[in-house]
């Protein structure tokens, strides 16, 4: 009896270093980590979704300042389940002032631990991201400086603040001045931080990785909104909005919920290299 507990004991044990020895947790390769990010927007974070060969890449959204996944994503994340896409979005940058305004530098730090994860879970080799205002620049610097150019496809910045703003003109009434002072993520934000001046230093746009910007010239935050635009190369697309919807009038805030904005970023994310707008607009797609 002794002999059988102790060969049912070195099997358990053996299974559990067998799962561990990646350095993974349990929680980690079962899913359990998406479950530590909250609420997620609908068609997101689902354990069981499995990219397939049409669409190998899982895609990650990323919220900008201020923002939750849920609240950010919530008409984006569906619509790329229904394409097909596994989807999954995190919350990030926690702080007193509230969601993704701590130091950029961790918040990266935490995307990196969430996209190993998500290809640890899947399978997969590499993310495509979809980044909303500092979603879309933040991402930047794990590509340059943590190794993520190693394992995204595609980046695509939704009025990302790539080279930061000269200030917060309609600012929304819901974010105090003392939000704004305890927010590091804003400070990083300004036009000629410290921060900004590192991440923009040399090369841009680092890596194979495929960038897409899509600005709004009515973009109240990102001031002028030209400062979205990343240095022009094969790998990058500006995209001015309104030049293909010239009725457009969305704002930063709410490009997030704009459905010809969705256009760039699924003709990017269907094709190799940065969105085509010609081809993104074109009436048969």
């Amino acid at each position: 009896m002794k002999n059988l507990f102790m060969i049912v004991l070195s099997f358990l044990l053996t299974l559990t270093f067998l799962t561990l020895g990646s350095g993974k947790t349990m929680a980690e390769t079962t899913g359990d980590f998406l479950l530590k990010e909250g609420f997620p927007p609908p068609g997101a974070n689902d354990p069981s979704c499995r990219p397939d060969a049409s669409h190998p890449d899982p895609i990650v959204l990323v919220p900008g300042t201020f923002e939750s996944m849920d609240r950010n994503w919530v008409d984006l994340a569906p619509l790329l389940k229904a394409k097909g896409y596994c989807v999954y979005s995190l919350n990030y940058g926690y702080s007193s002032a509230g969601y993704a305004t701590g130091p950029i530098e961790d918040s990266a730090m935490e995307l990196k631990i969430f996209i190993d994860n998500v290809l640890e879970h899947t399978g997969a080799k590499k993310v495509s991201l979809v980044g909303h205002s500092q979603g879309g620049m933040m991402p930047r610097y794990y590509i340059k400086f943590l190794g993520g150019d190693k394992k995204v496809n595609d980046l695509i910045g939704l009025v990302p603040s790539n080279h930061g703003t000269k200030g917060f003109a309609g600012l929304d009434t819901s974010w105090t001045v003392t939000d704004l002072i305890s927010c590091t993520a804003c400070s990083q934000q300004q036009t000629g931080s410290n921060f900004l001046e590192k991440l923009n230093q040399g090369d841009e746009t680092p890596g194979q990785v495929s960038y897409t910007v899509v600005a709004t010239r009515n973009d109240e935050f990102v001031v002028p909104y030209t400062s979205s635009f990343l240095s022009e190369s094969k790998q990058v697309s500006n995209i001015t909005l309104q030049d293909y919807y010239p009725l457009d009038q969305i704002e930063h805030q709410f490009i997030t919920y704009d459905l010809n904005a969705f256009n760039f970023v699924f003709d990017a994310l269907a094709h190799e290299g940065p969105a085509d707008p010609e081809r993104a607009v074109a009436l048969f797609k």
